[in-house]
């Protein structure tokens, strides 16, 4: 009899184990994410798009005055506060690009920082005003110390966008 009652103990232990694994499995499942794009000026698709790593390659090649007309995939590093009118794209190794809107005709949300996007435009080399360099330190919520130390033009790799998909993660 007690052989019975150690079979049934250790049957039921095993059995409500298993059953306990299958249930872990199953909130993991549901706590995945969907991820979709959200849209912002013209229609674009993420075909053909380049990686940062290749656009950084691309912008290596231009000289100033030189415009190529591209699309390519990469994380928002920051965006405008005030209004969302231009953001930064991560191009690896420290270095990003200056993204602005064609015609200003939209703009990104505000907590776009860290969002994987796809840009569509003209990428072109520009040389940026100390006064433009520090409007835009303020626009990002630089500290008045932080923007008193930008006192000279810098040499940017800018990008006209007048399309973009910025990923969106929704529970499904």
């Amino acid at each position: 009899m007690k052989l019975f009652m150690k079979a049934t103990m250790i049957f039921l232990l095993v059995f409500t184990a298993c059953k306990s694994e299958k249930k872990a499995e199953k909130t993991q499942e549901t706590k995945k994410e969907k991820i979709t794009f959200a849209s912002f000026g013209e229609k674009i698709s993420m075909d053909d798009a380049m990686t940062a790593s290749e656009m950084k390659a691309k912008f290596a090649s231009l000289k100033a005055g030189d415009t190529v007309q591209v699309k390519f995939k990469s994380t928002v590093n920051s965006v405008c506060q005030k209004k969302g009118c231009w953001m930064k794209v991560d191009l690896g190794d420290n270095q990003e690009t200056m993204v602005r809107f064609k015609d200003y005709a939209f703009f990104m949300p505000f907590n776009s920082k860290g969002h994987e996007t796809v840009v569509n435009g003209k990428a072109f080399v520009t040389t940026i005003s100390v006064s433009e360099l520090q409007h835009y330190a303020k626009d990002a919520g630089k500290s008045a110390e932080e923007i008193a130390k930008i006192t000279e033009p810098k040499r940017t790799l800018a990008f006209e966008a007048d399309g973009v998909l910025m990923e969106v993660k929704d529970a499904k």
